[in-house]
């Protein structure tokens, strides 16, 4: 499987697609996965593991991104957060632009400063690559 760990509790990747790859994933521990994918829907793979999964798709467009996109994806993590025990999984087709946008939104969210928050990503998954675009409108759903 393709996972990145950001934090102990916050990973980004690729796709998941088929059954044994969302059991490697529940094995991973994680609890809560926001898949980005406008291609497939995880939620079925999900619910045969006890995973909890928001389908928040979204093309790769390089267009801008509206605010109840990131407003979507930073409620359920923040809600996943809560609990102690939970471990989020950001995930689209390939992890390198949509899934690390809604890192972002989501670090964002919880006070780290966005140039920080993009060396993170950088740093721990080199394949990440943020479009100008998609970085306007996380500042953008950021500020209001």
């Amino acid at each position: 499987m393709d996972i990145t760990w950001l934090t102990d509790r916050i990973a980004v990747g690729g796709g998941i697609w088929t059954t044994d790859n969302m059991a490697k994933v529940a094995q991973a521990g994680i609890t809560h996965i926001i898949d980005m994918q406008i291609e497939f829907d995880d939620r079925p793979l999900g619910m045969a593991h006890g995973i909890e999964v928001l389908w928040n798709p979204t093309d790769d467009d390089f267009e801008p991104k509206p605010a109840a996109l990131f407003e979507r994806g930073v409620d359920f993590a923040q809600a996943a957060l809560e609990r102690n025990d939970a471990k989020l999984f950001i995930h689209c087709a390939a992890g390198v632009h949509r899934a690390p946008m809604m890192a972002l939104a989501v670090l964002g969210s919880m006070g780290w400063r966005l140039e920080k928050a993009m060396e993170l990503i950088e740093g721990r998954r080199p394949v990440a690559d943020f479009a100008e675009v998609y970085v306007r409108s996380v500042e953008k759903f950021l500020r209001r």
